[in-house]
């Protein structure tokens, strides 16, 4: 998971975030902003978890996301007009 890519897009990735683990506040949420230690933290000390707990939680979130967002990128690839050749 290229969390570049969360960071970047943390405006529409916030509300996932706010899905899978609703007791983040938004104030946690914007010191959070897409960064992967900062989640890790937060939801040890807002979930009472292990750091183990929460780097499993997370590794989960990843990969459901990343199969999302493969899935809408090939969708919005082929929904593109294609080019006739002339």
């Amino acid at each position: 998971m290229n969390w570049n890519t969360i960071e970047g897009n943390w405006k529409q990735v916030k509300g996932r975030f706010k899905q899978q683990w609703g007791r983040l506040t938004d104030d946690q949420l914007d010191v959070i902003a897409g960064k992967r230690d900062q989640l890790l933290g937060a939801l040890q000390k807002t979930y009472g978890v292990a750091q183990e707990e929460a780097e499993r939680q997370i590794q989960q979130w990843e990969k459901r996301f990343e199969q999302e967002f493969d899935e809408a990128a090939n969708a919005w690839k082929y929904q593109q007009p294609r080019r006739v050749s002339r």
